[in-house]
């Protein structure tokens, strides 16, 4: 290509650059980043003879989107390799598919499958159910995982394989759920979920070889709906390992930040300070080694999240004053975060409830007055937000790691609704007071969390219309509505800054890396009811169509 002239330029139809309301005619492209952008004029100055024009033929061009917010191991797994339900199953449909998926397998091995409705977990969770799994099995150990992926269903052979009896104690952090005469029933919460996913790693003949397949899944599953960076919310050593090989071969065509956890999580392997000091040897300038993750309490529908007004009672057994508690200390938790601000770190904290949002802030507060504005600090999900603690986010400089795609028409929402009280669900997700504080509000899709499709389209029209599609008359927590403007930010320029790679991607603007995408439709001008139905027709990154 002759100095001066574009590699590609772009054009003939409306632009939105995400870059502080400013519109575009055209933009030209050179070595991967936007080389100008403006009026058709100006960017013609940019055409050589070699250069190759796209004619959008008046439609929509857009940033390329970000997910603030994926387990891409899981969900590749669970994609390309792994039983495959929908959170509506039912029980009887639930023990079918799995005893269909059995006949499948070879001996010894582990049927994997998800995700399963919180409400048939609870369905599940008994002895008579336990035995039921155990004969759709066929002699198979079995793990299944739930809608919120911190709890899982396994059979007894699986119960075996992890070592836990009936007299075995609860592991710290999580439990072995009984029932009232104190068997097990095979319902594992929180990190007693951890040790099941370890039992069936060990049995798997040839886990690097399955990991790389499920990467390969999740990257060109999100590529293909328009994500071109997305932010991994539990990345574990041997994801760093094979994401920092695929940069290395070329084969990766996405930004990847990834949140190494600080303790136990969700996956087995090394977490915390021997994690850590794995991240530096995989970084590249594609993967991003740049966040560690704090999960500090869990989640409603096991009555796991830490809240300020006591959970609903549905039983006299129930503590009528029960709250839950978050898993870590104000000083725990400063201490963390301290510590990873000074190996460069920013912090991914997941908090659910309204207690526990507020202790991520005032751990934040801590490390603001020792440590000044940096690092950068998430609170993922921030469903439940206290209205005294709303400009906290903003005060602090604590970004919102917003998860839209978790409302109905999932099971998960009504689950939810089930443990929380009323007063608290009306406050769900104030994204328009957030934003109206200055808080910078970010969306991720915790994919494969909540609803096993991911349509990032879905994310902005809810957040935007505060309903399913088709279901206008169950708003939620309407007045917390935003513009088009701002719910396409969050998944795009928004969301960059939250991620720390807004200077690299993220909008349309020159000298950033250009990855934008191609619509079938302008967002803009049609129903914002409609917006669901939006196709990617073509997906670019750093200039060549992915």
């Amino acid at each position: 290509m002759s100095a001066g002239f574009a590699d590609l330029v772009v054009s003939g139809g409306p632009i939105h650059t995400a870059a502080g309301g400013a519109a575009a005619e055209a933009f030209a492209v050179r070595d991967g980043r936007i080389a100008a952008i403006g009026s058709t004029d100006e960017v013609e100055a940019w055409c050589g003879p070699a250069t190759r024009r796209l004619d959008l033929a008046g439609r929509l061009a857009v940033p390329g989107l970000v997910d603030g917010h994926v387990h891409l191991g899981v969900g590749g797994t669970q994609l390309a390799l792994e039983l495959p339900l929908l959170p509506t199953d039912g029980p009887d449909e639930v023990l079918a598919k799995v005893r269909d998926w059995a006949g499948r397998l070879e001996p010894g091995e582990w049927i994997i499958g998800g995700i399963l409705g919180s409400g048939t977990c609870a369905e599940l969770n008994s002895r008579e159910m336990l035995h039921r799994l155990d004969a759709a099995s066929l002699g198979h150990p079995l793990l299944l995982r739930d809608d919120t992926m911190h709890n899982r269903q396994v059979n007894s052979l699986a119960l075996e394989a992890m070592g836990v009896a009936e007299d075995t104690p609860d592991p710290a952090g999580g439990t072995y759920v009984r029932d009232g005469d104190g068997l097990l029933t095979g319902a594992l919460r929180e990190r007693a979920s951890a040790q099941a996913e370890a039992a069936a790693d060990a049995a798997l003949r040839d886990p690097r070889g399955r990991l790389v397949a499920a990467l390969r899944a999740a990257l060109q599953h999100l590529r293909g709906l328009g994500f071109t960076a997305v932010q991994e919310a539990a990345t574990m050593g041997r994801h760093l390992d094979v994401l920092a090989e695929m940069e290395r071969s070329g084969e990766l065509t996405s930004w990847i930040v990834a949140s190494m956890p600080a303790h136990e999580f969700i996956e087995s392997g090394p977490v915390g300070e021997d994690l850590f000091a794995e991240g530096p040897r995989h970084r590249g300038e594609l993967v991003r080694p740049d966040f560690a993750k704090f999960a500090i309490d869990g989640v409603p529908t096991t009555r796991t999240t830490a809240l300020l007004s006591p959970y609903r009672c549905h039983h006299d057994g129930e503590d009528p004053e029960f709250r839950g508690a978050p898993t870590w200390t104000l000083d725990e938790l400063a201490s963390g975060l301290l510590r990873c601000a000074e190996l460069g770190l920013g912090a991914k904290i997941h908090a659910t409830g309204d207690a526990s949002v507020r202790l991520a802030l005032d751990a934040a507060a801590v490390v603001r007055r020792e440590r000044g504005p940096g690092p950068i600090i998430q609170i993922a999900h921030a469903s439940f937000i206290a209205p005294e603690d709303l400009p906290r986010f903003a005060e602090l400089n604590v970004r919102v790691d917003a998860c839209p795609f978790l409302w109905h028409p999932s099971p998960l929402f009504d689950a939810v609704a089930h443990q929380v009280p009323a007063e608290t669900m009306e406050r769900i997700w104030p994204f328009g007071e957030l934003l109206a504080s200055g808080a910078l509000v970010a969306g991720g899709s915790d994919w494969p969390v909540g609803l096993p499709e991911l349509n990032p389209w879905l994310g902005i029209e809810t957040m935007i219309t505060r309903s399913a599609p088709g279901e206008a008359h169950r708003r939620v927590n309407p007045g917390q509505a935003i513009s088009r403007e701002q719910a396409v930010a969050a998944f795009t320029s928004a969301a960059a800054e939250a991620l720390g790679i807004g200077d690299r991607t993220g909008s349309l603007r020159a000298g950033l890396s250009a990855d934008f995408l191609v619509l079938d439709r302008d967002i803009f001008d049609i129903p914002a009811t409609d917006i669901h139905r939006t196709a990617v027709q073509e997906t670019y990154f750093r200039g060549q169509r992915v």
